[in-house]
C-alpha cells in the first residue's frame, strides 16, 4: 500500500479510537440511570481497535497509536520511514475526533467540559493517584500492550484473531487503569481531548507522551527477542543468520 493510503487508514483508525472511547466517556459513562461506568468505557476502547483493525488493519497494520507505532519499530517489525507519516496521521484524527465530539457534547444544554476525558496525574488523576504510581502504570501498561500486539501479529499465531486479542487486550489495559489516569497508552488519545479540556491537562502531556513510548519500546524489544528465542528453539540453525530487514 502507498503512504498515503496507510496515513488515511492511520486517521481514520485513529478517529474512530478516541471518538469512540472517549466519546462513551463524554457521553455516555455518567448518563442519568443508565450510564455505561467504567466498564463500559473499558469495553468502548476495545471495540473500537478491535472493530478498525478488521476494517482498515490490512492497510496500514491499525496501530493507531503512536507508541505502538514506535514500540513496532524497535521491534524491527517497520522500517523508520513509517514513523512521521503514521504519527502525523494518528494525531491528526485524534484531534479532529476531539473537535468532533466537543461539538456534539456542547450541544447538550448546561454541559459542562470538566477533564473531557482527558488523562492526567496527581490531582487531575481520577483516584488522585501520584506522578510515580501513573508513570509506572502506564510504563507497564503499554508494556504488554506491546507484547499482546506482537505476540498476536507473530507469524506462528493462528490467523485472523490478532484482532480480537488486541482489542480485549485493551479493553482489560482500561478496566485495570482508568482509576489512575483515565487510561493513556495512546499519546494521540491523549493530545486530542486534552487540547480542549485546557492548560492543566495539556501541561501534564509530556507524561503521557513519554511514559506509553518508554513501555512500548520496552514490549517491543522484549517481544523481538522472545520471538527469536523461539524461532532459534524451534530451527537451531537459524541461531546465527542475521535478521531479515523491515519491510
Amino acid at each position: 500500500m502507498s503512504m498515503p493510503k496507510r496515513a488515511a487508514a492511520e486517521f481514520f483508525g485513529t478517529f474512530w479510537l478516541t471518538f469512540g472511547g472517549c466519546g462513551s466517556a463524554v457521553l455516555a459513562a455518567a448518563f442519568p440511570a443508565l450510564g455505561i461506568g467504567f466498564a463500559g468505557v473499558a469495553l468502548a476502547f476495545g471495540l473500537t481497535v478491535l472493530t478498525m483493525a478488521y476494517a482498515v488493519g490490512p492497510i496500514s497494520g491499525a496501530h493507531f497509536n503512536p507508541a505502538v507505532t514506535i514500540g513496532l519499530w524497535a521491534g524491527r517489525r517497520i522500517p523508520s520511514s513509517y514513523i512521521l507519516p503514521y504519527i502525523g496521521a494518528q494525531l491528526a484524527g485524534a484531534i479532529v475526533a476531539a473537535a468532533v465530539l466537543y461539538l456534539i457534547a456542547t450541544g447538550k444544554p448546561g454541559f459542562q467540559l470538566g477533564g473531557f476525558a482527558s488523562n492526567g496525574y496527581g490531582d487531575l488523576s481520577p483516584g488522585h493517584y501520584s506522578l510515580a504510581a501513573c508513570f509506572t502504570m502506564e510504563v507497564v501498561a503499554t508494556f504488554f500492550f506491546l507484547l499482546i500486539i506482537m505476540g498476536s501479529t507473530a507469524p506462528g499465531a493462528p490467523g485472523g484473531f490478532a484482532p480480537i486479542a488486541i482489542g480485549l487486550g485493551l479493553t482489560l489495559i482500561h478496566l485495570i487503569s482508568i482509576p489512575v489516569t483515565n487510561t493513556s497508552v495512546n499519546p494521540a488519545r491523549s493530545t486530542g481531548p486534552a487540547l480542549f479540556a485546557g492548560g492543566a491537562y495539556i501541561s501534564q502531556l509530556w507524561m503521557f507522551w513519554l511514559a506509553p513510548i518508554l513501555g512500548a519500546v520496552l514490549g517491543g524489544l522484549v517481544a523481538a527477542a522472545l520471538g527469536e528465542t523461539a524461532a532459534s528453539h524451534d530451527r537451531p540453525d537459524i541461531a546465527s543468520t542475521p535478521a531479515a530487514p523491515a519491510e
